[in-house]
C-alpha cells in the first residue's frame, strides 16, 4: 500500500468519496534526447531520431480515507521516517506543535495497490557504449532532470544484457 496525505480542501476528496478506486501516477528522471545523440555509428548526426528518457509508474488503488487524528499522525510519522530518516524533525503528536495543530487541515489516504504498470524508457536496446555516451551528453547539458536521468542510465548499464552493436 501507499501512504499519502492531501489538504482537506483538495477537490479530489469529492471524487474519492464518490468512487474509492483511484489511479496514482508518478514519474521521474525525464529528459529529452536530441536526435544527433541517438545517431547510429557511421551515420550523419542529423539521421538520429529524438526521443525522451523517463520513468513512469501507474498504480491502480482502492483508497481508504484516514481521518482519525492519531491515525493521521501515524501516517505522517511513517512518511517522515521515509523522507527524513535521520529524525531531524519535531515529534508528530496529536497534542503537540507543530504537527498537532496542522492535523485537522489534512486527510490521509492509505492506497491499497491492486495493479501496477511501469515503463522505464532509457534506450535499453542500444549498445552500452551508446547509452554511456548519451549519459555523458546529459551530464554535460545539465538542464532540468538531465543529471538524475544520466545517473539512472548509468545505474542500469550493468543490469541490462549485452547488446550487439
Amino acid at each position: 500500500h501507499l501512504l499519502v496525505h492531501l489538504a482537506r480542501p483538495n477537490p479530489a476528496w469529492k471524487s474519492i468519496d464518490h468512487d474509492p478506486n483511484v489511479l496514482l501516477t508518478v514519474f521521474g528522471d525525464y529528459a529529452f534526447i536530441p536526435g544527433p545523440w541517438r545517431a547510429t555509428a557511421g551515420s550523419p548526426p542529423t539521421d538520429g531520431v529524438p526521443t525522451s528518457y523517463y520513468t513512469a509508474v501507474q498504480f491502480t488503488c482502492r483508497a481508504h480515507i484516514v481521518d482519525d487524528p492519531e491515525a493521521k499522525a501515524e501516517l505522517l510519522r511513517r512518511q517522515l521516517a521515509h523522507f527524513q530518516p535521520d529524525g531531524d524533525h519535531a515529534p508528530v503528536a496529536v497534542d503537540q506543535p507543530p504537527y498537532g495543530r496542522m492535523l485537522p487541515g489534512i486527510r490521509g489516504l492509505r492506497l491499497e495497490v491492486t495493479d501496477v504498470v511501469a515503463k522505464f524508457k532509457y534506450d535499453d536496446h542500444k549498445p552500452v557504449e551508446h547509452r554511456t555516451a548519451v549519459a555523458d551528453h546529459l551530464t554535460a547539458r545539465g538542464q532540468g532532470l538531465d543529471v538524475p536521468t544520466a545517473l539512472q542510465q548509468r545505474r542500469r548499464l550493468d543490469r541490462i544484457g549485452p547488446w550487439k552493436p
